[in-house]
C-alpha cells in the first residue's frame, strides 16, 4: 500500500516559538490574585476575632473552610503569574 506524503510545515525559529508562548498577564490579574489571598485572610481573621458571629453565623466553622478555599484560589492564580 502506497504512504501517502507528509505535509510540510513552516519553519519555526527559537525567536517565533519564544512569541508564541508568552503572553503577559491581563491588567486584572495581579489585583485579583492578591485581592483574593487577603480577603481570604481577612475572612478567617474576622471568623476569629469576632468568636465565630461574623462573616456568616450561620455557616459556623466553615468560614474556615470558606475563607482559605478563597486565599487558595489566588494562590492558585500564582502559577499562572508572568510579568
Amino acid at each position: 500500500m502506497p504512504e501517502s506524503k507528509p505535509r510540510k510545515r513552516p519553519a519555526r525559529t527559537v525567536e517565533t516559538a519564544a512569541k508564541e508562548q508568552y503572553k503577559p498577564n491581563p491588567v486584572w490579574f495581579k489585583p485579583v490574585m492578591f485581592g483574593l489571598m487577603i480577603v481570604g485572610l481577612l475572612w478567617i481573621i474576622t471568623f476569629y476575632i469576632t468568636s465565630g458571629q461574623y462573616p456568616v453565623a450561620a455557616w459556623e466553622s466553615w468560614n474556615i473552610v470558606a475563607g482559605f478555599g478563597i486565599a487558595i484560589a489566588g494562590f492558585l492564580m500564582t502559577t499562572r503569574w508572568r510579568s
